[in-house]
């Protein structure tokens, strides 16, 4: 497949069919995606892959303290988003809310989603060494980036999971991950359902002169 058609088709998946994914398959993922730069090549990522029964648990144990913590997905800001950043979220939304099934409400659906990986076989919880700096998150998303496009090339869809890091004490002790590191994000991966309607939306981008600047 071609570079330019992968990454036009790539959306995020937030429904999954019950097939497995072989771990040959998630094996020759994490390779290509960590063909990815960093900086003086530190490669600072480190992946958990989950499935099966674990996965099953790991998503009992992140829907449980969600709903006794009442958190809920958002943009992670500091203070107020401008109206522009609203109204990028409100389309996603859009686009999303026409593919739901009758009477599910859009926040308990991303909510519960996320934290059972929208129902993916495989989570791939991804984490960094503490000793480095939050300017190394850069080589994280690099990675993370390839990766959804690898993916796609493979047949695999995929969707990162940002609430996941609200958990982080959770995760750590389900999966015995050292408190020497942090998780940074999630990424549901598995074969989209091809029957599922969510699976339709694709939300859109912002036009360059919105984003871009040339001098």
């Amino acid at each position: 497949m071609e570079l330019e058609k992968i990454i036009t088709e790539r959306h995020s998946t937030r429904a999954f069919s019950d097939r497995p994914v072989p771990r040959e398959t998630i094996e020759k993922l994490l390779s290509l995606s960590t063909r990815c730069p960093s900086a003086i090549n530190i490669q600072p990522w480190e992946f958990t892959v989950v499935t099966g029964e674990e996965r099953h648990r790991l998503s009992r144990i992140l829907v449980k303290t969600m709903r006794e913590r009442n958190i809920s997905c958002g943009p992670g800001a500091v203070r107020p988003l401008r109206d522009h950043f609203m109204d990028r979220q409100r389309s996603l939304a859009n686009s999303i809310l026409p593919n739901l099934d009758k009477g599910v409400q859009l926040q308990d659906f991303t909510n519960e989603g996320s934290c059972n990986f929208y129902g993916a076989p495989v989570a791939i919880i991804v984490t960094i060494d503490t000793a480095f700096s939050k300017s190394r998150l850069v080589d994280v998303g690099i990675a993370l980036g390839y990766m959804v496009l690898v993916a796609h090339d493979m047949g695999l869809g995929t969707c990162p999971i940002g609430l996941i890091n609200s958990f982080e004490d959770e995760i750590r002790e389900a999966l015995n991950i050292s408190e020497e590191k942090e998780v940074v994000i999630g990424v549901a991966v598995g074969y989209p359902d091809p029957h599922a309607k969510v699976n339709r939306a694709v939300s859109s981008r912002a036009p360059l002169s919105e984003t871009v600047r040339f001098y």
